[in-house]
């Protein structure tokens, strides 16, 4: 794993001692020996992860944090505080400032580096993330980035598991009026309760009797459901092999008892943070894709998706041997209808009129917006003749119900004209199939209108 680490203090000593470190394990390392400096770097610059010490003069760790966490362009950056300072208090502002996490001096190695290492893997999956909705389409990513966990109305759901009832208690009381917390006693019972519950955070104790926690961490990494749901362990001290390994296995953080409520509630609300931030990136890639193969006016697939798919369809239907049908339709004179009433009158027809199609097709049949007024199916496992009564029942239907536009609830007469085409036996093509279906809807249009044409099938 390579990553570019920033290393900011006002020690060259130190700073010497941690970019030897980290070149070891052969990361890039970058130096800064002021706040302002780190902060131009961290803008200027790809930056994985910065090991930020908490006394500078002028402006201290915890300004340079809380300015590189106010500003959406490295608000995503990882920031680990490295002081002398070892109290609980100083902990927490760092975390309250916007820290991911906070390593005390003399830093232990195997800390900092599984720290490091699992710092540099989420930051990976975010930028992953990012890249992925920036280049699809604009996201508002400046406003997701500046939202927080404390603007949020929403207490995150977490699960606790842990044996001990003393020790449950004591969580429970820490995280009142925080968060709604889940109890699992049995650590198989809490594996499956968190696959089942969409949880924002999981606590996992490592005082079980006759049980090795890091194998419930690893298992809840090995499932999709909870791959990346943020872990806490909860360690005794003298545990430092456990974290490191725990660490190693994709844990996201840890406290070491006796647990400090103010510590717990920060860390906790750092991991929420960060999840929230993450699954609205994933929803946004989703609903991009969603957008790039649906029709906006209609709710249809569009072209986009028919181009696609129906090349996927035909394609198995010639290696199964199996029948594949398509519909062509279109709206007569609706040029007609959007010189009479408008666009907005217009849109409405076809609106509706997709409406009727989706309802008239089976759930495996391929119904496409194929742009403007003409409109596309795909019938797998479908006949020729099938496809045509198909056709026949839709234009039927069109044509004995009126449309109704707007509030003065006036009713438009509406037709449609459909060709018909199918896969033929021995040598086709995607594009000949379209032809054909093409061309039997050119006869129905030349031919009347209102009618469904199937010699070219």
């Amino acid at each position: 794993m390579t990553a570019r680490i920033l290393v900011v203090d006002d020690i060259p000593a130190n700073v010497k001692l941690l970019e030897v470190r980290l070149l070891a394990e052969y990361f890039e390392v970058l130096t800064a020996s002021n706040g302002p400096d780190a902060i131009e770097t961290c803008e200027n610059g790809k930056v994985d992860v910065v090991l930020l010490d908490v006394m500078m003069p002028d402006m201290d760790g915890f300004e340079v944090c809380r300015r590189l966490k106010s500003d959406p362009t490295t608000s995503h950056i990882p920031v680990v505080m490295v002081t002398a300072l070892d109290q609980v208090t100083d902990r927490v502002r760092g975390l309250e400032a916007g820290a991911d996490d906070f390593l005390t001096k003399p830093v232990n190695d195997l800390q900092l580096m599984t720290r490091v290492k699992s710092l540099v893997r989420l930051k990976m999956l975010t930028d992953e993330l990012r890249l992925r909705a920036s280049t699809t389409r604009n996201i508002g990513i400046e406003e997701l980035l500046s939202r927080n966990f404390q603007s949020s109305d929403t207490a995150p759901k977490v699960l606790l598991i842990d044996e001990r009832p003393s020790s449950v208690e004591r969580v429970q009381r820490m995280l009142r009026n925080v968060a709604d917390v889940d109890i699992a006693s049995d650590p198989h019972a809490g594996f499956f309760q968190a696959a089942e519950s969409a949880y924002e955070c999981i606590l996992i104790s490592t005082g079980f009797a006759d049980f090795d926690p890091l194998r419930l961490c690893s298992q809840l990494r090995s499932l999709d459901r909870t791959r990346f749901v943020p872990i806490i362990l909860l360690a005794e001290v003298g545990e430092d092999r456990r974290i490191v390994r725990g660490l190693e296995l994709g844990i996201n953080d840890f406290l070491i008892r006796p647990i400090d409520q103010q510590e717990l509630i920060a860390r906790l609300r750092t991991q929420v943070r960060r999840k929230r931030y993450n699954d609205e990136l994933r929803a946004s890639v989703t609903q991009t894709i969603e957008m790039a193969v649906t029709d906006p006016l209609t709710g249809l697939h569009n072209r986009r998706y028919l181009d696609s798919h129906l090349q996927t369809l035909f394609e198995r239907a010639v290696t199964r041997r199996r029948p594949l049908s398509m519909l062509i339709t279109d709206l007569d004179r609706f040029k007609l209808i959007n010189d009479t009433y408008g666009h907005d009158g217009g849109d409405a027809v076809l609106r509706e009129f997709a409406q009727r199609l989706r309802k008239s097709v089976r759930g495996i049949d391929l119904a496409c917006r194929f742009g403007g007024e003409e409109f596309v199916v795909v019938m797998p496992d479908t006949e020729g003749p099938i496809a045509e009564k198909v056709a026949e029942r839709i234009r039927a239907g069109i044509a004995q119900e009126p449309f109704t536009l707007g509030s003065e609830a006036k009713t438009v007469p509406v037709t449609i004209s459909v060709g018909v085409s199918s896969v033929l036996k021995g040598v086709d093509s995607v594009g000949a199939l379209m032809k054909r279906a093409d061309l039997a809807l050119y006869e129905a249009k030349s031919g009347g209108r209102n009618r469904v044409v199937a010699k070219a099938a």
